[in-house]
């Protein structure tokens, strides 16, 4: 069973073709890997990257003028998250990763630069990319970073160490943000472009995690890294606007992917919940789950609703610093709670993955037909 998301904002054409395509996409190529995918744990699925660079969801964000989708609007971003992230979280947010590059480029660079770094991110073989800020100390504060960018001849030394950047290795361009004043902080923060296989950069293993295995993070290093003038994104202490300003969009992105998330495990549950009797009746028609599901379709709905306000906002140019964490922060805690309750065990329905068991939801059968996440099925 599949639920439409409800259209409280119009779509043109355009969105509604561009959401039809990342709907099949992610029902034929990205909902049948999403378990191999997980339990690789730290490989990335570069194929299923690569299939979606030939039907253009890997560069849809980016400006027509490198002759893409030219959808750079925040709306029609998740709009396509969602869809991706139905499928699976982790693999929806890998192929369309290479917009949180683009972003302070878009915000920062010059047009030399943009036609540079941008355009091998366009076409049916594009690089993939990595946005370097996070540190073993400092997070969702990047004005604390540490990573220095000292001034020479010609360019910068950068030295310092990043941590859980997405894509590290995998990734052939990269944008650095590090300190040019450490007795700033964020008035010195700038932002540098560098290539994989610059001298002075080194990457360390993959970091295991607990979700979104289909990205995988590693440290970072950098040793008298050198970095040309013409890398600089912007003037010395800039950067930390256009990181902000990327943060904005990619809050509002995340939500979206989140509400994918929640979508998936909701329709799970339902279709479940229709189809297992318990009682001489579906336990659908139990009062207790269906006021469960009732109150996952709301929570999913609510947390839409603000993601869709807050990316209509910012691409009306609203300052959304605060709106956009709010549809983070929705959207996140629904997708946590919609997955709980779809995955909760019991004795009836928790089984284990390789059960023949012929009850449960679990079983080896209905996993094969109707390919579940990584969960258990609820009641």
């Amino acid at each position: 069973m599949t639920t439409t998301p409800f259209e409280a904002w119009p779509l043109t054409t355009e969105q509604r073709e561009i959401v039809k395509l990342c709907r099949d996409f992610a029902e034929k190529e990205i909902r049948p890997r999403g378990r191999e995918v997980d339990e690789a744990d730290v490989v990335t699925p570069v194929d299923i990257f690569a299939k979606a660079a030939q039907v253009g969801i890997t560069d849809f964000m980016i400006a027509e003028e490198f002759g893409v989708g030219g959808m750079t609007d925040v709306f029609t971003q998740c709009l396509v998250q969602e869809e991706l992230c139905f499928g699976d979280p982790g693999i929806g947010n890998l192929v369309c990763s290479n917009g949180f590059f683009s972003d302070p480029l878009m915000a920062l660079g010059t047009a030399e630069q943009k036609e540079k770094w941008l355009r091998p991110l366009t076409g049916t073989t594009p690089v993939m990319t990595a946005l370097a800020t996070t540190e073993p100390g400092s997070g969702s504060d990047a004005a604390s970073i540490i990573t220095t960018a000292t001034k020479v001849d010609g360019g910068y030394r950068i030295n310092g160490q990043k941590a859980w950047i997405s894509n590290a290795g995998a990734a052939e361009q990269y944008v650095v943000f590090a300190k040019t004043d450490r007795n700033e902080r964020s008035k010195g923060v700038t932002a540098l472009l560098f290539t994989k296989d610059t001298p002075g950069f080194s990457w360390g293993e993959p970091m295991k995690k607990m979700g979104q295995r289909a990205i995988v993070c590693r440290e970072l290093f950098f040793d008298d890294m050198f970095v040309p003038d013409e890398n600089r994104l912007g003037d010395e202490g800039q950067g930390f606007y256009g990181l902000m300003e990327t943060f904005d969009i990619s809050r509002i992105v995340l939500g979206a992917a989140a509400v994918g998330s929640a979508r998936a495990a909701y329709e799970y549950a339902l279709d479940y919940a229709r189809n297992r009797k318990q009682f001489g009746k579906p336990i659908i028609e139990h009062q207790a789950v269906a006021f469960r599901l009732a109150d996952m379709a709301t929570r999913i709905e609510a947390a839409r609703l603000l993601v869709h306000h807050a990316a209509r906002s910012i691409d009306a140019g609203v300052n959304t610093t605060g709106l956009a964490a709010m549809a983070k922060l929705t959207a996140s805690e629904t997708a946590m709670f919609v997955t709980h309750a779809a995955s909760k065990p019991s004795a009836a329905g928790a089984t284990p993955a390789n059960s023949r068991s012929s009850s449960g939801c679990a079983t080896s059968n209905w996993r094969r037909s109707r390919k579940a996440p990584r969960t258990s099925c609820a009641w």
